[in-house]
């Protein structure tokens, strides 16, 4: 089973002071129509990880210890990373259920659909 977070918990972790990342795993080409913007977001596309596997991830994003909240469009490439990164030694990784459509949706129309 794949860990994960609701849309309505992002938002709170969102509005709090807590230290974690946001990976954003969407193709470049996606954060044109939808995006989320916060000091803690990271984007590294699916698409790099499965070139570059964890050496595409930041300094801060490698800590294994600190937490990590993974997003897609969906729900379903970020729940791939997150079993990934757990399968890697990762203990604090989350994917976002639903993604950021439906963090748009439920949460913040003003960030965007496609």
């Amino acid at each position: 089973m794949i860990p994960e977070i609701t849309v309505e918990e992002l938002s709170q972790k969102l509005k709090s002071q807590d230290a974690f990342i946001l990976l954003d795993v969407r193709e470049l080409y996606e954060l044109e129509s939808a995006k989320l913007t916060d000091p803690r977001l990271e984007i590294v596309p699916m698409s790099r990880l499965a070139r570059e596997g964890v050496n595409a991830l930041s300094d801060a994003a490698l800590n294994q210890a600190g937490t990590l909240y993974v997003l897609c469009h969906h729900g379903s490439r970020s729940a791939q990373v997150t079993g990934w990164l757990s399968a890697q030694g990762w203990k604090n990784v989350f994917s976002v259920r639903g993604g950021i459509d439906e963090y748009a949706q439920k949460m913040d129309r003003s960030v965007g659909f496609y």
